[in-house]
């Protein structure tokens, strides 16, 4: 008997880095390089994974993850692995559906290339790139990686990057350094834009802005705001007294401005830090968990933030108020090391060093509590005519 469906899996690999498959564009990639390559009937093959029984198209979501061991004896393997997300029965598949083992380097981030073009992942002392590849095992197609080869010359001898991102048409990348480096390249060209030695101390965190103009990048006690174009400090943003940085997102919001947000580690606990985007004024700051931050992240559509501490705790926090909406107590037994949103921001995928990833569905309290306001209406107006048919003799 197979086993029930899990929303948590452990597939033997302390995990560094998350991040969703955009699918739909590697199948266009790789169907494109199949009809180049004269292979024009294997484009219109079924792929068995990618339908239900009865012919109706269904989406495939997939995460992949990064970690290991490192560079020791220890057993433990480093590796990326590309898993399969049910979203309907909220799990994952209980095997990868591939594990590339990267030998004794270990993969520390990493980057998904939002259209297809594969995944960056910085190692101790360079970055390397893999490509996504189509496998077939018993007639079935599946997702595969490989090392590609480009050489990321830029990113050769350049030690540990501490954070890359793309931005989200992926025509640029970002890439910060454990020695405080910021490079920042023309994608795929890796032209330089930017390369500045000592933006930070370390570099902890990159986000770019949702139309790409700006660039944050966060170290311990200051944030810098740079103009992409010009490759100029906006602003800087300096901590308060009992804060630590941690990690920097931007957002959307309703009226399309965005906000940046900010996970700081306090005395009392963590703490969300709102910036507006025009006057790079703090506007709010929240706390919102007892615990230390180790994990952050924001949903695609803006509503959400996700927040994972280091007892391995999930907070799901609504952005309109700030407001915990959902809590994963103990969701993972170690502490929280990635959290990716799917492009829909239904779910969310949690990762930690005790070699777990969990898929947690969003819960919506929004239509719910409308709902219950209407419960608590009608039984209001129902007592209400209860009271004057008794006043009036009414007899029930």
């Amino acid at each position: 008997m197979a086993d029930a469906p899990s929303d948590i899996q452990k597939y033997g690999v302390p995990f560094y880095g998350a991040g969703w498959v955009p699918y739909n564009h590697i199948r266009s990639k790789l169907a494109s390089k199949e009809t180049t390559t004269g292979e024009e009937d294997k484009e219109e093959e079924k792929d068995p994974t990618s339908s239900n029984d009865d012919g109706n198209t269904t989406p495939l979501n997939y995460v992949v993850l990064a970690g290991g061991g490192g560079e020791g004896r220890s057993g433990i393997p480093n590796a990326i692995v590309v898993s399969h997300v049910d979203i309907a029965s909220t799990s994952l598949s209980d095997q990868p559906v591939v594990k590339h083992k990267t030998d004794s380097d270990l993969p520390y981030r990493m980057a998904v290339h939002p259209h297809g073009d594969g995944i960056i992942c910085a190692f101790q002392q360079n970055c390397r790139l893999f490509e996504w590849k189509e496998c077939e095992d018993n007639e079935v197609h599946k997702l595969g990686v490989k090392v590609s080869q480009k050489v990321l010359i830029q990113l050769e001898d350049v030690g540990q990057q501490l954070s890359m991102t793309f931005n989200s048409d992926g025509s640029i990348l970002a890439v910060g350094g454990e020695d405080g480096s910021l490079r920042v390249f023309k994608w795929p060209s890796m032209e330089k834009i930017l390369n500045e030695a000592q933006a930070h101390s370390s570099v902890k965190n990159l986000d770019f802005s949702c139309d790409g103009k700006f660039l944050v990048s966060l170290g311990s006690a200051l944030c810098r705001i740079w103009d992409v174009t010009s490759s100029k400090v906006v602003t800087s943003l300096a901590k308060g007294n009992d804060e630590v940085f941690a990690f920097c997102r931007f957002s959307p919001i309703n009226d399309q401005n965005t906000h940046l947000y900010i996970a700081a580690v306090t005395d009392h606990g963590g703490s969300i830090l709102t910036y507006n985007t025009t006057t790079w004024k703090r506007i709010r700051t929240s706390r919102v968990v007892r615990e230390p931050i180790s994990a952050f992240n924001v949903s695609s559509d803006g509503k959400f933030l996700a927040v994972g501490t280091v007892g391995g705790d999930l907070f799901i926090i609504n952005s309109a108020n700030m407001r915990v909406q959902m809590m994963v107590k103990k969701a993972h037994l170690g502490l929280v090391t990635a959290l990716t949103f799917s492009p829909d921001s239904r779910a969310l995928v949690s990762t930690s060093l005790d070699s777990s990833a969990r898929v947690t569905l969003i819960k919506d309290k929004q239509k719910s509590g409308g709902m219950s306001w209407i419960i608590i209406i009608m039984m209001v107006l129902l007592a209400i005519a209860v009271y004057f048919m008794k006043e009036n003799g009414i007899i029930l």
